[in-house]
């Protein structure tokens, strides 16, 4: 890709943002709406989980997938493709009459998510090449993040109340179209010097492990634990797992290439995508349910109610991408994790009389830890890593994060299942245990943010960017003998 200007690069910025502010926008907007949506469609709390899984699910199966189709078939090509499915998806769900129907058009949905995002963070990482730049316009993209959550529970709640379910979906249309129109008309093709092959092997591995294990965590409150198809599902999770850890390191050009994660930030950065989005995920499900179903809210007073979380995030987000590009991930991912930490212990005792001022303290509280996540993470993701890798890297970050949010969706649908059944006057006492695992999610950030961020760990970095382009040897011999 030519030298851009200054105003081409934050345009292509802007354009790039579009894709994380639909799928933001329908991510929170749906959660918001999951209780219209069951009384709707007649359905249940695992219906209602897997309204939101099916989506992540797809999603975190994909990722990687299409990353490195848009390294190989060119960037905007596949993102305008993603764009375009995307669009279709959202049409087919508003017009569905049955949750299976709605599950089935929210895959379709998914398949073009999973070529936005992770395709977008790999133009912007080809766009901006200075490191404090590329830093700071992570931290723009995080603040996208943090308006598409702002927005979402206010615009799906109004819509919910006042129209429909149906037409959150449609409001995905006009953005997309937006976008569609100003990625044709400024976004410049690009690709990766040499393609990709693509690994069949390797995408069914992450599919089946992927799959399994929230299918298992879902349907194990209604099937039992012990049960034959929890059982077989959790070994399908399992053989995915060995699988990609026997069959991957023997491929030349691998869907997901071990040798990223010889580098202890870059590990780091993926694990802590993970504790960092199944205590979202966890915390948007419970609250939704929670503030309509026990509380009594109406869809659009519960999209105010967590508006103050969505502030935060954004107001927080910006600062600390410049913050990065300056000091380095080591305090945010700090304060990150003891946010989480501490709003989640707020709720560990939540009722229906918890007050309303310690409710909407913990929302910002815990806005404050997401908004100082993402930025760290999506950097470590593909900072110091080849430019013709950006979008492998870039989509595994992605991928943690798809795959934290779809665990925390079923691991706080199952544990609210299991001890409180349909019962709205039980799940904020069942919602405990839930609470309690999402506090350790964020102590986990912490010592995440301590072990990765030493010489040491940055030391294995650079011998991980070197292994995966040994054309930089000569230029950086001390990193091997180090």
């Amino acid at each position: 890709m030519s030298e851009l200007s200054r105003k081409r690069r934050l345009a292509i910025l802007s354009i790039c943002c579009t894709s994380l502010l639909i799928v933001g926008l329908d991510v929170t907007a749906v959660n918001v709406a999951l209780p219209s949506i069951g009384r709707n469609l007649h359905a249940g709390i695992s219906g209602l989980q897997w309204t939101v899984d099916a989506y992540t699910l797809v999603l975190a199966s994909l990722l990687m997938l299409s990353g490195s189709s848009g390294d190989r078939f060119g960037r905007r090509r596949v993102f305008m493709t993603g764009l375009l499915l995307f669009l279709g998806g959202s049409v087919l769900c508003s017009v569905a009459t049955s949750v299976a129907m709605l599950v089935s058009f929210r895959v379709i949905q998914a398949v073009g998510g999973s070529m936005l995002n992770p395709v977008a963070m790999s133009i912007i990482a080809n766009t901006f090449t200075d490191p404090r730049e590329r830093a700071q316009a992570v931290g723009v993209w995080g603040g996208v993040a943090g308006i598409s959550i702002a927005l979402g529970p206010v615009i799906g709640g109004a819509l919910a109340s006042a129209v429909s379910w149906r037409a959150i979906f449609l409001l995905n249309v006009p953005i997309g179209l937006i976008g569609l129109a100003l990625t044709w008309r400024f976004v410049p093709e690009s690709r990766a010097p040499v393609a990709r092959r693509f690994d069949p092997a390797g995408q069914a591995l992450v599919i089946t492990f992927v799959a399994a294990l929230t299918f298992a965590i879902i349907e194990a409150p209604s099937h039992g634990w012990d049960s034959p198809t929890i059982v077989i599902a959790l070994a399908l999770a399992g053989l995915g797992i060995a699988g990609l850890l026997a069959v991957e390191p023997r491929r030349e050009q691998p869907l997901l290439d071990l040798r990223f994660f010889r580098s202890v930030p870059f590990s780091a950065a993926v694990l802590t995508a993970i504790c960092a989005f199944i205590a979202f995920g966890g915390f948007l499900f419970l609250n939704t349910l929670y503030l309509q179903r026990v509380r009594g809210l109406s869809p659009v007073d519960a999209g105010l109610y967590t508006l103050p979380l969505a502030l935060a995030a954004m107001l927080v987000s910006p600062y600390v991408g410049r913050f990065v590009g300056r000091h380095g991930p080591r305090w945010p991912l700090l304060v990150s994790g003891s946010a989480y930490a501490v709003a989640c212990g707020s709720l560990a005792n939540l009722s229906a009389h918890t007050a309303p001022l310690l409710l909407l303290g913990s929302y910002v509280v815990f806005g404050i830890g997401f908004g100082a996540v993402n930025a760290p993470v999506t950097n470590a993701a593909v900072s110091g890593m080849p430019r013709a890798q950006a979008g492998v890297a870039a989509a595994t970050a992605s991928t943690a994060r798809q795959f934290g949010q779809t665990l925390g969706v079923a691991i706080a649908g199952a544990i609210i299942s299991s001890t409180a059944g349909l019962r709205a006057r039980g799940l904020a006492e069942a919602s405990h245990p839930a609470w309690w695992a999402m506090l350790g999610c964020g102590l986990a950030i912490v010592m995440l943010g301590l072990v990765a961020t030493g010489e040491r760990a940055k030391l294995t970095a650079q011998r991980a960017a070197l292994a995966l382009n040994p054309e930089a040897l000569s230029t950086h011999p001390e990193a091997l003998a180090a």
